[in-house]
Parts: C-alpha cells; structure tokens; sequence
C-alpha cells in the first residue's frame, strides 16, 4: 500500500542544501560508488569478497536515499515563517519547560539540516500546544502518559537563513 504524499514544509536553506545533497548522491558519489564496484569486481570471486558486498550495500543506500530526497524535494514548499512574536511553522521559539529556557525550531524534521537548532515537529503534543500562541502565553499539552505539562513561550521569531 503507497504511503500518501504529504508536503513537507522546508525553508529555502533547507531546500537548497537538500537539491545540493541530491545532485551530489546522484552524480559524484553515484560515480565513486560504481568505481569501488568495478575495481572489486576486477578482483575476481565476488561471492566472497567483501569490498564488493560492502559497495554494494552503499549503492542501495545511496539510491534509497536518492528516492527520499527527490520525493521530498517534489512536494516541498517554502514556508513563510510568521511574524515575531507568534508561534508557527518556522519560529525559534525560545520555552520555559519545567523551569529551564530551551530554543527550538518549530517544523518538519527536514529543516534541521539547514539549522543548528533542535527541531519540534507541529504534530507532536508540545508542537501542537504551541502553534499559534504568542510570546508570554502558557499552554499546556498532554504527555502520551496523560500527565499534563505547561509551557511558557518566552520568545518567538522567524527562523533566518
């Protein structure tokens, strides 16, 4: 059964580094792979030699990985991060958790490889209590225990490339 594509919301940073990885998973180490492969190859026996296995299986990856970016990259779109102040996809938002100031990005996993932020994803209980609140609210979330937790939204900005 065919997983539905959903869009994956990136910032044009995270866009860009992921059409680079592409090109790069595609052309140049696609390459190097293959080499590795024909040079095990030459050495004879390929039911036991190792180095021919092992690029093998780096092929596969690299292929498998070649399928997710391009994917990702065809139902991406570039978000637009709200203005300061408001929670939303693509905020540092800065949080006061059980008396301890954290920063994250909130947004899809993807965003992380532009940033050196942690990210939240907006689906996750803590994601969801805060989007579309404002800097000095406290919301509350439940834990997949059911204990609620609050959280004070000290900051909120636009996440900047």
């Amino acid at each position: 059964m065919a997983e539905e594509e959903k869009t994956i919301l990136l910032t044009q940073e995270a866009y860009d580094k992921m059409k680079q990885e592409l090109e790069y998973r595609e052309g140049q180490y696609r390459d190097e792979i293959t080499e590795r492969i024909a040079a095990a190859r030459a050495e004879g026996d390929l039911s036991e030699n190792g180095g021919y296995q092992a690029a093998r299986e780096e092929q596969g990856k690299n292929e498998g990985r070649i399928n997710e970016l391009t994917v990702k990259l065809r139902n991406a779109k570039i978000l637009q991060a709200p203005k300061a102040g408001t929670v939303g996809n693509g905020s540092v938002v800065t949080l006061e958790l059980a008396g301890k100031e954290m920063t994250y990005v909130l947004g899809s996993r993807d965003i992380a490889v532009a940033t050196d932020y942690d990210v939240i994803s907006p689906e996750s209980p803590i994601g969801a209590a805060i989007m579309g609140a404002k800097a000095g609210d406290t919301v509350s979330y439940a834990t997949p225990t059911g204990r609620q937790i609050s959280v004070t939204i000290k900051k909120a900005e636009p996440l900047k490339a």
